[in-house]
């Protein structure tokens, strides 16, 4: 039979030695429980008492009997005979409280201690005196355990029985006529004890009642019954009470012991002492209010009479509590290590709390130590407490808690126990990878070897285990950067694939992004921007070929007069393209070349006397400033011409359909649109440069693609050369892609040549071009 108690509790009953595999309950189907769901959840049950009464078959969820249960063995004299037990399941965790009531049947027959009482009576007592007797005893409960007596018919005696102040029974043999010794000294009575069970068991006991010839007074207590009430911390030794009993007789017959009755047990004969001369009754064992509430002595008190008389009298003793038990704790369950990510309210231990004290001494309450930790108490039912999770919890601030649950009662002074519990908080991936800055800057010299290692990106991750272990890769989601550069997916290093070349790409912007092993995974990522630094590795380049159109020199020429320029551009920059020109020493007689013009103009007067040099070829040397230093060579002929051989020359040239002048007013021409052309679209380049930097700064990702970069040579004699050459700006960041302007001034430092006040600055990146001047 089963009823539910309340929430999570469940009451069965079963009879007393039932058999093994006896029917008690469906525990499943009244715990609303599945079948199927019990070995998953892993469905276990505890006795509080210990012991394997019960077991629970998880195939079907019946509770049947396991082992043979005594009930007076198990709970004595108790009128309710309990087993508690405790059902535990997981996922999620649920404690279920189960009371299975022992019922008692009629399995014990009433017994009598001693098989044979003797009762001593003075043939002087007068009928109506009574006699007490001990009784039987049923360790069975309720009506098994009524007991009724009866006595063989005699002319003597009749049985009485007597209710006690707490409702017991008090046997004894009432007299009633009187007794004549020398007519029969001795009676034989046989008693019987029938219980109230179906059917009814019974026992005997013989009475053997003697008859003395003297002392005619008893004596007699001034109570039948004395009541106490002690702390069961009393020191041993202490006094429970001083009996006194009286009798009216005179000498002998008048002088009283003390003794305990026979039927006093022997534990109580332990814990009591009793003085037989001044009826002091003392503790000789501590009391303990947790085994036994209160004691009840038997004593009676003798004369020493020939014939000796007795009296009778109960002690009752109440043992009060004190607080003298600590509470105790058992840990039932720990689910360890915690996610850092439970919910609050997500149950982690529970705990079991008890102490053996009664009333506030009882009362217990558990709380969390230190304060302040994520973790908080709930009582759950009785003295269960449910550690359950009450704030967010963050591995990576604490990995693990390290937590006292003490237990106090409401005693005074109170006691407490405690009990340390360590709990570990268990990683999620709740942390991306991040880089120690948000972008990096590598400067890589142009002609590098392929596979070179120009640098290393490390990521950082604060969660443990797969969720911390990092790889890398390249974002190319909108330009391919697989051919230049390459990312190791565990170590970080970037290599190039290949040598890079300054006249060709110049910067390398892309973004490396770092990804956990984590379930999901997440993301970081970091920009890189790889500058080439230039090399030295273009020799300067002359435009056109000087010698295949010799300049005419009309005699006389003046010193200083300007005959031509060379025009040459390298490639490289900075320092690398910064060129200087130079005659040779073999072919310079007359001539001298500026040094960073490349204009070249007579140093003296040259008139018709001038017969050595009527046709001259001029070598001059273009070198830059690199280390090592690389050069070129230009051939500029000249020759001179008297007024005469002018005039043919004029006249050839207007048969051409030209003259001298005009195209050198041409080639002038021609120079001045360049030199406007490019200011123009120098200040172009630097309108569109400065939109483009304006619009990039409101988008969150950079944008790359290919751009051009020019370049814009001046000299401090006013001769300027221009060109334009395509290169190629690869960005590896997520974006739209846009066009890109670079625009590279360099100013050397160096000494200016003779002559001249300022200092020369380059604007490069084109190729060259000479042109002469007449």
């Amino acid at each position: 039979m089963a009823w539910k108690m309340g929430n999570n509790q469940l009451h069965y009953s079963v009879p007393e030695e039932s058999q093994h595999g006896t029917f008690v309950g469906r525990i499943a189907q009244d715990l609303g429980l599945e079948v199927s769901q019990l070995v998953p959840r892993m469905f276990r049950m505890e006795s509080q008492g210990g012991g394997d009464y019960f077991e629970v078959n998880v195939q079907n969820g019946i509770l049947f009997v396991n082992s043979r249960i005594d009930r007076e063995e198990l709970c004595g004299k108790s009128p309710i005979c309990a087993i508690h037990l405790e059902v535990i399941v997981d996922k999620p965790l649920k404690v279920f409280h189960i009371e299975v009531e022992i019922k008692d049947i009629n399995d014990n027959a009433p017994t009598f201690r001693q098989k044979e009482q003797k009762v001593f009576v003075s043939e002087i007592r007068t009928p109506g005196s009574f006699f007490p007797l001990e009784g039987a005893s049923d360790a069975d409960i309720g009506p098994n355990s009524l007991i009724s007596y009866t006595i063989n018919p005699n002319d003597c005696f009749t049985l009485d029985v007597k209710r006690k102040h707490d409702e017991s029974q008090l046997l004894g043999l009432l007299l009633k006529t009187s007794l004549d010794r020398e007519v029969k000294a001795m009676h034989r009575l046989l008693l019987t004890a029938t219980d109230g069970g179906k059917p009814e068991l019974s026992g005997t006991a013989q009475l053997v009642i003697v008859v003395r010839d003297e002392n005619d007074n008893a004596p007699a207590f001034n109570q039948t019954v004395y009541k106490v009430q002690m702390t069961e911390d009393v020191p041993s030794g202490s006094l429970v009470i001083k009996l006194n009993a009286t009798d009216p007789d005179e000498g002998i017959n008048k002088d009283i012991t003390y003794s305990f009755q026979n039927h006093v047990p022997i534990n109580l004969k332990n814990i009591f002492s009793l003085d037989s001369v001044n009826g002091e009754i003392r503790i000789r064992e501590k009391l303990d209010f947790e085994e036994n509430h209160q004691y009840e002595i038997q004593v009676q008190a003798s004369d020493k009479g020939s014939n000796p008389m007795t009296g009778y009298c109960s002690v009752v003793i109440e043992v009060l509590d004190v607080n003298d038990n600590a509470p105790e704790m058992s840990l039932k369950s720990l689910t360890v290590p915690v996610p850092e990510d439970s919910p609050p309210g997500m149950v982690v231990a529970l705990i079991s709390v008890s102490d053996r004290d009664s009333g506030a001494n009882g009362q217990v309450t558990c709380s969390l130590q230190p304060p302040g930790l994520p973790f908080k108490l709930v009582s759950t039912f009785k003295n269960y407490y449910s550690m359950v999770v009450g704030e967010p919890l963050d591995r990576e601030q604490v990995a693990e808690y390290k937590l006292v649950v003490a237990a106090q009662d409401q005693g005074v002074p109170s006691l407490s126990a405690s009990n340390s519990l360590v709990v570990p908080i268990g990683d999620v991936n709740d942390n991306a990878p991040s880089f120690a800055q948000p972008s990096y800057t590598v400067f890589v010299k142009e002609n590098n070897p392929p596979g070179a290692h120009i640098f290393t990106v490390s990521a950082s991750d604060p969660d443990v285990a797969e969720n911390a272990l990092v790889s890398y890769w390249l974002d190319e989601k909108l330009w391919p950067l697989s051919s230049y550069i390459s990312v190791h997916s565990e170590s970080g290093k970037l290599y190039v694939l290949q040598p890079l070349d300054y006249e060709e790409v110049k910067l390398l912007e892309f973004q490396v992004r770092a990804k956990d092993a984590g379930l999901p995974s997440l993301c970081g990522n970091v920009t890189v921007q790889v500058f080439v630094l230039d090399e030295n590795d273009n020799a300067p380049a002359v435009s056109g070929r000087a010698e295949d159109t010799p300049t005419l020199l009309k005699v006389p020429v003046a010193a200083g007069h300007v005959v031509g320029k060379i025009h040459a551009l390298d490639a490289d920059s900075g320092y690398n393209a910064w060129l200087r020109y130079e005659l040779h020493e073999a072919t310079s007689g007359p001539w001298r070349v500026g040094l960073y013009s490349g204009e070249i103009s007579t140093t003296r007067v040259l008139d018709e006397a001038e017969g050595d040099f009527i046709h001259q070829s001029l070598l001059v040397m273009v070198k830059d400033h690199g280390k090592p230093a690389l050069s070129a060579t230009a051939t500029l002929s000249m020759s001179l011409v008297t007024s005469t051989q002018a005039i043919h020359s004029d006249a050839r040239l207007s048969r051409m359909g030209g003259s001298a002048k005009p195209l050198a007013d041409t080639a002038n021409l021609y120079l001045i649109i360049a030199i406007c052309s490019v200011s123009s679209l120098f200040l172009l380049v630097i309108l569109v440069y400065v939109a483009l930097r304006c619009q990039s700064q409101t988008k969150e990702e950079m944008m790359y693609g290919p751009g051009t970069a020019t370049l814009v040579c001046a000299s401090e004699v006013g001769s300027w050369s221009y060109s334009n050459r395509h290169s190629h700006i690869l960005a590896g960041v997520s974006g739209e892609p846009g066009a890109k302007s670079d625009l590279m001034v360099f100013s050397p430092n160096i000494p200016p040549p003779p002559g001249s006040e300022k200092q020369e600055q380059i604007l490069y990146d084109s190729s060259l071009q000479v042109s002469p001047i007449f």
